[in-house]
């Protein structure tokens, strides 16, 4: 592992939670370690939960586009032609009305400017895949490719010039983290990502893939490289890495090209 030099190849924040990316060539780290951007919105029904796609399939057939500078959001429905916008702030409510009618009950935006609403909100930091490990579990499954896969698993870093699970350094046993650096931006590698059913759907259609999860966990405990922290896998269907990044480094920014060190 000496001779790889990993650096990042791409970026994505996720500005409304649960619906599609925006690729970014830089971005900046707020003082929680969030992302600025990336799920500062999320979608509630009336009981407080998230509307997402392990509550809600319809989410996956929910296409959208998020301009960073303006805040004006796209929606369309999948295979259908009609395209509402928005402004997500000055617009609300007409687009927690429009939500509300494709989703069938009510909704309501909501806002998080210092975390975002990240799945872990203990370990708030983004998420961590390689390149590789993508094309890998691709290989795993005849008709997905390894676009499926990275929209699937929705990670926030993605790191090129390693091979497959090289990310799996970036955790230690229970109660450790390893430390490690993204350009001049520190980071804790905390643990591998629990994963849900929403990786076994379609990411446009929410169509389940047949055996995803038993093919997965079968693959992964095969594949799973010998230097990596087995006790952290208490089962298998664990992919990527989460982390927490220190509220000193609040303002640093992280960009494509910055390359990866494990301190």
């Amino acid at each position: 592992m000496t001779d790889v030099i990993p650096y990042v190849s791409r970026l994505f924040i996720y500005p409304i939670k649960s619906l599609d990316r925006v690729s970014v060539e830089r971005v900046t780290v707020l003082k929680t370690g969030a992302l600025k951007g990336d799920r500062e919105f999320a979608i509630f029904d009336e009981s407080g939960h998230f509307v997402n796609g392990k509550r809600n399939q319809r989410v996956h057939a929910l296409r959208s586009q998020f301009n960073l500078e303006t805040n004006i959001i796209s929606l369309f429905v999948q295979r259908t032609k009609d395209i509402a916008t928005f402004h997500i702030e000055k617009e609300r409510k007409a687009l927690e009305n429009w939500l509300g009618e494709y989703f069938g009950f009510p909704v309501q935006i909501r806002q998080n400017l210092d975390m975002g609403f990240p799945d872990d909100t203990v370990a708030s930091g983004p998420t961590i895949i390689s390149t590789a490990t993508l094309e890998t579990i691709a290989s795993w499954y005849p008709g997905i490719d390894v676009e499926e896969v990275r929209l699937r698993f929705r990670a926030n870093i993605e790191i090129s010039g390693v091979p497959a699970f090289w990310e799996d350094h970036l955790f230690a046993k229970a109660e450790q983290t390893v430390d490690f650096q993204i350009g001049n931006v520190k980071f804790m590698g905390v643990n591998p990502c629990q994963r849900c059913v929403v990786v076994t759907r379609d990411s446009q259609t929410g169509e389940a893939y047949p055996n995803f999860q038993k093919t997965f966990v079968v693959k992964r405990q095969q594949t799973l490289p010998e230097w990596a922290e087995r006790s952290r896998f208490n089962h298998f269907y664990r992919l990527a890495i989460n982390t927490r990044v220190p509220a000193s480094e609040e303002g640093k920014a992280i960009a494509i090209g910055d390359q990866v060190k494990i301190l």
